[in-house]
């Protein structure tokens, strides 16, 4: 990919000045995780715009406390809770068969980061595959009817710079076969939501659904429990609303319209890169997480292991 995408955006901005004079009225949008860190925030600028936003979280509770704040700060009362574990696969099958209508944008926030020790989740699937990517595939998936609907929709996967230190390992998702490794199986299921929005803008564009995925930055949340907290030097860090901006300049900004299948951060698209960065700050996303072919089997495998 020669041409980049530019925007007037960079890393000091923050999704309140990405989305400033964007009208989001009539809109709906769903957003995972949304209780804590980033999700808060891109559920509060999306509904600062005008937006009807269901919080989809795995703890109702501490949603409808976030939901009556958000709604105080932007003004809008159609902020609404749904439970939804994307961890859980029947959970997830419960959300998308109760929701009805269209929706617009749909943010895949939701994530675990570096589980010390190996865990299984759906289907006997290592957990942060299974969390990271596979709930938010078949989430996705079940809410494809209410994107096309839409008659122009955006699904935006949070992903990470992570996602360098894996691509995913066809052969051996699940360390069945190699030494569990914290790090590298965050990397893997980072490359996987990569891939899932490679996957389906190529599926899905020619009926308005555009995705893209993004790096947020390094930004201090609950993310880094297992890890002992934020690790990155502080000139490297972004605060909340920073770290927001780019999640919230994909899923509403018409600078974007009809651009997909791309990774994204500093709100703009991030060079490919076929070696890691060896210095902080330095934008990249691989190739391998680009990579059509990759895409389309691990779209193929993840529905074979829904089916």
């Amino acid at each position: 990919m020669s041409d980049l995408f530019r925007s007037p955006f960079d890393r000091n901005s923050t999704a309140a000045q990405v989305i400033d004079g964007v009208d989001l009225s009539g809109k709906r949008a769903v957003i995972t995780g949304a209780t804590s860190g980033i999700g808060v925030e891109t559920a509060h600028a999306l509904a600062f715009a005008g937006a009807d936003v269901t919080l989809a979280v795995r703890r109702p509770d501490a949603g409808e406390a976030v939901a009556a704040d958000l709604r105080v700060r932007s003004g809008n009362d159609a902020i609404h809770v749904a439970h939804l574990d994307v961890s859980d696969l029947d959970s997830v099958n419960t959300f998308t068969a109760d929701w009805s209508g269209p929706l617009h944008i749909l943010v895949n926030n939701a994530g675990i980061m570096m589980l010390p020790e190996l865990e299984r989740g759906t289907g006997g699937h290592e957990q942060q595959f299974a969390t990271n990517y596979l709930g938010h595939f078949a989430l996705a998936l079940g809410l494809y009817r209410a994107l096309a609907e839409a008659g122009g929709a955006r699904v935006v996967t949070v992903s990470s710079s992570g996602h360098l230190f894996s691509p995913v390992v066809f052969d051996d998702l699940d360390y069945r076969f190699r030494p569990y490794d914290a790090l590298g199986a965050y990397g893997q299921s980072k490359t996987a939501e990569v891939l899932l929005a490679v996957e389906a803008d190529r599926r899905w564009s020619d009926e308005g659904i555009r995705a893209n995925a993004l790096h947020p930055g390094a930004i201090a949340t609950n993310l880094q429990r297992h890890t002992g907290g934020l690790k990155t030097p502080e000139p490297y860090r972004k605060s909340i609303e920073q770290g927001a901006a780019t999640s919230v300049f994909l899923a509403a900004s018409p600078l974007v319209e009809g651009i997909g299948g791309r990774y994204f951060e500093d709100v703009n698209e991030a060079p490919r890169v076929t070696a890691r960065p060896t210095e902080l700050g330095v934008p990249g996303v691989a190739a391998y997480a680009l990579d059509a072919a990759n895409a389309e089997r691990l779209w193929n495998l993840s529905a074979t292991i829904l089916s």
